[in-house]
């Protein structure tokens, strides 16, 4: 069929491409933003379905770990009214009373108050241990009142133990009515935390067990300050005891962090439980599909443009790092001077430039004296700091671009010299002794001179030498000598051609 003559008029107006080309935009942008708000809602969605699914399964435990203690507080009651209980034996009716009482890996402790508040029955020992809780509040809320059945109390941290712990009671009547005592138990604050440690909950987010008075019983991750801290006051947690469960969005009083919140009562018990997902988590995969879609809307030329400056960056990026991680091979991450790896390396390459050249190459092993003691004495922080320190003396000593300072290991050091004699070594040796008696850890109390060193010195190539060890072990050996023969000072190695020559000490 034709197109009417009029519609292919329009067709060809400018006005007509200039409305297109302004609606298409606009048609994109409320399709993207449609598509976005439903991606939107289904992150929602789906975190308050996870966060259901947590719920449910960390409310049957609990419930199911509170209804054995009940069990176990019911089953103490009840065996106290068996006849000629009083006239068995302490062993007997230990087993009589707590027949039926958990033992699961948390529970706590578990004992039976006479009227006054001492213990009267243990389940932990036949003879009961000593104490009184006519203090605590559990035992008075049973005193007042008849009626409470099981009572939950606020953690309290165990007077027989020294555990965090989450109190359980019974009131036990006499056969009057009057009040005869408390059956306590308590579960341990560990059960919590390894049911909630399992569960990743992403950056800010967490899991709180409250007492419907707005008592904390735990958090997860756990902070030993937040453990007992009261936020009946807060509005979430007024939302919370509002009704059974339920799930909606609020700003917490405790970090000022914007959570989605599910709750949910632990069966009949005064409990409540939360599990708490930071919105920025939630948005996060949403946000990054937003980028997605909203940068597929920018012009191809610009977007190559961005992939270009982006590729050039990854590039500077990349060699930038590679250069980092090449240094930072080489060098020792405690004092920043070369480390063993390097000095290897550097020995080598002197060792056969010497070989090449025929000019000598010296090498000083320097080792601070009874580090041992004084990281004992002053402890390991202060140890680095005077391994710093001394490196830094090390490399103030040496000033050609050749010469290196290497940390070798511990508090031991090599200087290498490339292109130096004996003399020349000797003198390096004698600054850095002079440098050393400077050190000073003020914060420590320690002055200067306290920290001294022993230097043993090497030289070669020596004809007899099969390779750059052969350098090393003699400066070695030379620094075991200075050491042997009274420390602070430097020892040399004999030459080649005079080897029962005693080692010659530097006066410094």
């Amino acid at each position: 069929m034709a197109l009417p003559l009029s519609f292919l008029r329009r067709l060809r107006s400018t006005r007509t491409w200039i409305a297109l080309g302004v609606v298409a935009p606009l048609g994109m942008l409320v399709m993207s933003g449609t598509m976005l708000l439903d991606l939107r809602r289904d992150a929602y969605a789906n975190a308050e379905q996870t966060s259901k699914n947590l719920l449910q399964v960390l409310e049957r435990d609990i419930a199911r770990n509170i209804e054995l203690f009940d069990l176990s507080l019911r089953a103490v009651t009840e065996n106290l009214k068996a006849p000629g209980l009083e006239k068995v034996s302490p062993s007997l009716r230990q087993l009589i009373l707590f027949d039926r009482a958990t033992t699961a890996q948390d529970m706590g402790v578990m004992f039976v108050l006479d009227e006054r508040g001492d213990i009267v029955v243990d389940q932990g020992t036949v003879t009961p241990r000593k104490g009184n809780y006519a203090d605590r509040t559990y035992f008075r809320v049973h005193q007042d009142r008849a009626d409470l059945g099981l009572y939950i109390g606020e953690p309290i941290v165990s007077r027989l133990t020294g555990e965090r712990m989450l109190p359980f009671s019974r009131r036990i009547d006499k056969p009057d009515g009057s009040f005869g005592g408390v059956a306590f138990g308590s579960l341990k604050l560990t059960y919590f935390s390894r049911l909630f440690e399992p569960l990743t909950l992403g950056h800010d987010g967490a899991i709180n067990l409250y007492l419907r008075d707005g008592t904390r019983i735990m958090r997860h991750p756990y902070l030993e300050a937040d453990i007992g801290v009261n936020i009946a006051r807060a509005p979430t947690f007024k939302r919370f005891v509002s009704s059974h469960s339920g799930a909606f969005i609020g700003t917490s009083v405790r970090d000022g962090v914007e959570r989605h919140y599910a709750f949910t009562q632990i069966g009949n018990w005064p409990l409540v439980l939360n599990v708490a997902l930071s919105i920025h988590k939630i948005e996060a995969e949403w946000r990054a599909k937003a980028l997605i879609i909203g940068g597929g809307l920018v012009a191809l030329c610009g977007l190559t443009l961005f992939l270009t400056l982006l590729c050039g960056r990854d590039l500077r990026r990349r060699a930038a790092l590679h250069e980092e991680l090449a240094r930072l091979s080489r060098t020792d991450a405690l004092t920043g001077v070369a480390n063993r790896r390097c000095f290897e390396q550097a020995l080598e390459q002197a060792w056969h430039d010497a070989r090449r050249s025929g000019k000598p190459i010296s090498m000083l092993i320097v080792d601070a004296d009874h580090f041992k003691s004084f990281n004992d004495r002053y402890g390991h922080p202060i140890g680095d700091a005077v391994l710093k320190a001394l490196a830094d003396r090390l490399a103030a000593s040496v000033h050609r671009p050749r010469d290196l300072v290497c940390r070798i290991g511990g508090e031991e050091f090599a200087v290498l010299l490339p292109e130096t004699d004996r003399d020349g070594a000797w003198r390096i040796a004698s600054e850095i002794h002079a440098a050393v008696k400077t050190l000073a850890v003020a914060s420590a109390g320690v002055s200067a001179g306290s920290v001294t060193v022993s230097i043993g010195l090497g030289i070669g190539p020596e004809a007899t030498d099969t390779g750059a060890d052969a350098l090393y072990r003699r400066a070695d050996a030379a620094v075991y000598e200075a050491k042997a023969n009274g420390r602070d000072q430097t020892r040399s190695a004999p030459d080649a051609d005079n080897q029962s020559r005693t080692l010659r000490l530097v006066g410094v």
